[in-house]
């Protein structure tokens, strides 16, 4: 039996360890909780962002000191903000013991949270009438903590019995027979809404989707007819609901009574009044980002997209609104700060934010019909960063390759989320510079000729979209330049639009998609744990394990291509005339060169696992696709090609399986015979394999 000395030393080695840290993953959820960027936490503890990116994905551990105060102020969080299912700690001293760590946030922080409204009552599940699904229960997605503001969730779908049916199964009555009944029982009885995402910006209005029934019973019509594109379709204003909603003194916003209306009056003091509708007859809900979404049963239609509002953001419109509207929901416009003479607190810039003000592009950055080129005549050229469009020349394959039995196409898992990843991209106004020495860390465009780089024409060149060799000087984003410069080439630039102030902007939109992306796989069936082939059996059936689920991992994939084709939303209507500024230049969002420069990265890094699969296996491809690269294979796997090591693991550099944001898929399998036939006819093979489009959607 061991000694009281023994006992009592065991023990003080004990006292004496390192404060255990909770993992990697909990600490990013107590920050996040928090509403702490990294770059605050990162000057509270006196190290970098990097540092604290490191501790929360499990790269490196603080040391003592700092060690200690970390552990002091991840214990005051988890006090504050307890794990989805575990109840809130009730010591005192923890709580207290984190906000002196947590000091610097200021009088801005802690608003007054506005007074819950009298929650609808809710029914069980179980007493849902029969329209409800009869589907079995799935699996649910992990929820975040409860806002006593929101105990129903951030929306509901109305049927035209009255049931409105919200997440994790509830079930609200509601009275409303008219749509100023509907918006004033959302806003007073439903409980409906959700949390800001960032401690600087707002609350996401309550969410209404109606079903046909509901929008009937409403007094709306159950379709919307007309010419014009469904989704420009809007009620006349002398239709009586617009009507109703006007002689309430409610407003409707410019894009008027369509399939998404924001319905709302001005804000008085912290307190908003807004309700966003969708109406699913209407075509709200596209079929290209929602699939068969429309067609489900009003509870799953609140399990899709309620597991999309907990892992994205409530839906505001379309994929590509939704994708943009989530920009400036984790990057906010502005932030508390005091006025030094009036001592009140007041909206001031928020850095690393896009403002309030829309901001001109430069004249290469801009579309042809934009007010910038128009009225200054500008005749120099434009960026052309666009994604790749390329196949190989029939005459380039050889008679090996076209003797192998087989074309394969390997699409990468979000490639343009992936290369928005840690993107530097300008936050100021551009400013002209002639003869500009080439910095490869100042974003913008720069006219340099690169038609002297030499490339393997059995790969497509790495500086236009359609994979052609430049033929003198272009305007260029800086990702691409400095390609260039990285495969040893020398740049000259004779201009430059470049920018003083830069920032990683996307960084926070990007961590946010891709942990919903990665998560909602992983509901499928599809983990980072699975082998080579284990990832691709469950790649072949993820689509089938749960359909609901599988709507919501099209939704996020539409909602990165959809924000940041949105970045540059053109015109739309006959009625436009060229050089007249459109409803979209007013946003601070609209920002051309942004994308660019994740176009540009992510092409580039295409083209570096291009050459970098010809260096470890020799082979090149058929043709490339936006992110789908197809080559000529033995077999009908990319595991017949795919370069791995003696021990099995894959070779760094070229194209990897996985589930992450960057790694490959398999697209599709088809004859390499067919695939040659295809290409001599000038079609490209990826296209066919793909089966869509890959132009990045400007959005609605």
């Amino acid at each position: 039996m061991a000694s009281e000395e023994e006992l009592f030393a065991s023990v003080d080695a004990l006292l004496n360890e390192d404060p255990h840290l909770p993992p990697p993953a909990e600490r990013a959820r107590l920050r996040e909780a928090a509403g702490i960027t990294q770059a605050r936490l990162a000057a509270a503890l006196k190290t970098t962002t990097q540092s604290v990116k490191n501790w929360e994905n499990g790269r490196s551990e603080p040391k003592s000191p700092r060690l200690d105060a970390y552990q002091r102020l991840l214990n005051g969080w988890a006090a504050k903000y307890p794990a989805p299912g575990t109840a809130p700690a009730v010591s005192v001293a923890a709580t207290a013991s984190a906000e002196p760590a947590a000091s610097g946030v200021g009088p801005a922080s802690a608003p007054q949270a506005p007074a819950v409204p009298a929650a609808a009552p809710a029914r069980p599940a179980s007493a849902r009438p029969a329209a409800a699904s009869r589907r079995p229960a799935a699996k649910q997605a992990a929820q975040p903590a409860a806002d006593p503001r929101f105990p129903h969730g951030p929306l509901a779908v109305l049927d035209g019995d009255g049931s409105a049916y919200g997440v994790d199964g509830i079930v609200l009555d509601c009275p409303a027979t008219s749509v100023v009944e509907l918006v004033e029982w959302t806003l007073r009885e439903s409980g409906l809404g959700a949390p800001r995402l960032h401690r600087n910006g707002k609350d996401s209005d309550p969410l209404i989707v109606l079903t046909a029934a509901a929008a009937v019973k409403l007094g709306l019509p159950e379709r919307l007819e007309g010419h014009e594109q469904r989704r420009s379709l809007r009620l006349p204003e002398d239709h009586p609901v617009v009507k109703q909603v006007v002689k309430a003194k409610w407003r409707l916003t410019q894009r008027g009574f369509g399939p998404w209306a924001r319905i709302y009056r001005k804000v008085h003091g912290r307190e908003r009044q807004c309700v966003q509708l969708a109406v699913l007859s209407w075509d709200a809900l596209d079929e290209r980002a929602w699939p068969g979404v429309a067609e489900m049963e009003p509870t799953d239609v609140a399990r899709v997209l309620g597991v999309y509002a907990q892992r994205v953001i409530t839906p505001r419109g379309s994929t590509a609104v939704s994708g943009l509207e989530l920009m400036t929901a984790m990057r906010p416009p502005t932030r508390a700060v005091q006025d030094p003479q009036t001592g009140n607190w007041v909206p001031g810039h928020n850095p690393g934010s896009l403002g309030t003000e829309p901001m001109d592009p430069a004249p290469p950055e801009a579309t042809p019909e934009h007010p910038v080129v128009v009225d200054s005549g500008w005749s120099g050229g434009f960026l052309d960063e666009e994604a790749y469009q390329w196949v190989r020349d029939v005459s380039l394959l050889t008679d090996e390759e076209c003797t192998l039995p087989f074309a394969v196409g390997l699409d990468l898992n979000t490639a343009f989320l992936a290369a928005a990843a840690r993107l530097v991209v300008g936050l100021s106004g551009p400013d002209h510079f002639v003869g500009p020495k080439f910095n490869p860390k100042i974003p913008g465009s720069w006219l340099v000729d690169l038609s002297h780089v030499e490339v393997d024409p059995r790969l497509p060149s790495p500086f236009t979209p359609d994979g052609t060799r430049p033929t003198g000087p272009a305007w260029y984003q800086t990702h691409t330049v400095a390609y260039a410069q990285e495969l040893g080439y020398n740049v000259a630039p004779l201009e430059g639009y470049l920018r003083r102030e830069t920032g990683a902007y996307l960084d926070p939109w990007h961590d946010r998609l891709k942990t919903a992306y990665v998560d909602t796989l992983a509901d499928l069936g599809v983990t980072r744990d699975l082998d080579d082939r284990q990832f691709l059996a469950a790649m072949e059936r993820h689509k089938d394990a749960d359909p609901a689920m599988a709507a919501v991992l099209a939704a996020i994939k539409a909602t990165v291509k959809g924000g940041i084709g949105k970045l540059r939303e053109r015109p739309q209507g006959k009625r436009y005339k060229e050089g007249e500024r459109w409803p979209a230049l007013q946003r601070p969002t609209w920002r051309p060169d942004i994308r660019a420069a994740v176009i540009s990265k992510a092409r580039v890094n295409m083209h570096r696992k291009l050459s970098n699969m010809v260096k470890l296996t020799g082979l090149y491809p058929l043709a490339v696709l936006s992110d789908c690269v197809v080559y000529p294979s033995p077999g009908a796997s990319p595991l017949d090609f795919l370069p791995y090591a003696a021990s099995g693991k894959p070779q760094p550099g070229a194209f990897r399986l996985g589930p992450t944001p960057g790694l490959a898929k398999l697209e599709g399998v088809q004859s390499m015979l067919w695939a040659v036939d295809l290409m001599e006819q000038g079609y490209n093979p990826a296209r066919h394999i793909k089966g869509g489009d890959a132009v990045l959607d400007e959005g609605e």
